[in-house]
């Protein structure tokens, strides 16, 4: 009996993995693209000293067109790739608003593999979460946010093919590696001091101020803060 137990446990174990792993969308494409890019990025990941479907956080840069990809180090996050974004539409910088306003959200999303979609007109992509609590309580509207191929936008953040094959790969298995859901920081711009002075006179500069207090949390622990709202704004916690 003492052996067939942890048997029994190993079973059920496996059985767990295995259910989860079919709440994971996936198609034809999408299994034919992580195939082909799989062995090339488990390279690059066991040169860079990470394994193979580690947890994934994922920060975005409006002004500067940049997607960072990092991935859990032990108990912190060290970055593993930047990848260059090719549009966000052409609503600029601040936050989206309402539907039709050509804007790419600003904020603190997290996405889940519901929100995948390996059947996309787009190539592959993920939906950001968009609208969240914050967006919901001060009245924003739209939705069906993107991070996609293609390379064309009018408010999703579009990619080359390539990076998001990459990009949906990372994710995929870091899903599958049993990874619940990841977070998606939008910023407006690197919110370094001189940057804040640079656009102290924005109308959004108060919410921008919010941001940052978000933005200093991962820069100073390379951890994702637990985001909630409180009062109209975000707040951050370990």
């Amino acid at each position: 009996m003492k052996r067939i137990f942890p048997l029994i446990m190993i079973i059920f174990l496996l059985i767990i993995s295995f259910s989860y792993s079919q709440d994971i969308p996936s198609s034809p494409l999408s299994r034919r693209v992580i195939q082909q890019v799989s062995p090339r990025l488990r390279k690059e990941l066991s040169q860079q000293g990470f394994r193979w479907g580690s947890p994934i956080f994922i920060r975005i840069f409006k002004k500067s067109r940049e997607l960072e990809v990092w991935l859990r180090d032990g108990e912190r996050y060290r970055l593993f790739k930047e990848y260059k974004i090719c549009t966000y539409g052409p609503g600029g910088l601040g936050p989206k608003t309402q539907q039709g306003d050509g804007k790419a959200p600003e904020g603190f999303y997290y996405v889940t593999p519901r929100h995948l979609n390996p059947r996309s007109n787009f190539h592959l992509s993920f939906n950001i979460g968009y609208p969240n609590k914050y967006d919901r309580l001060h009245g924003r509207t739209g939705g069906a946010i993107m991070v996609h191929g293609g390379c064309v936008s009018i408010g999703c953040f579009a990619m080359t093919d390539k990076y998001i094959e990459e990009i949906y790969t990372l994710i995929d298995a870091a899903f599958r590696n049993g990874q619940r859901f990841f977070r998606i920081h939008i910023f407006p711009f690197r919110m370094t001091e001189e940057n804040m002075q640079k656009y102290r006179n924005s109308k959004w500069f108060n919410f921008w101020q919010n941001l940052k207090e978000g933005y200093d949390f991962f820069e100073q622990s390379h951890i994702p803060p637990n985001v909630g709202v409180r009062n109209g704004r975000y707040i951050f916690q370990k």
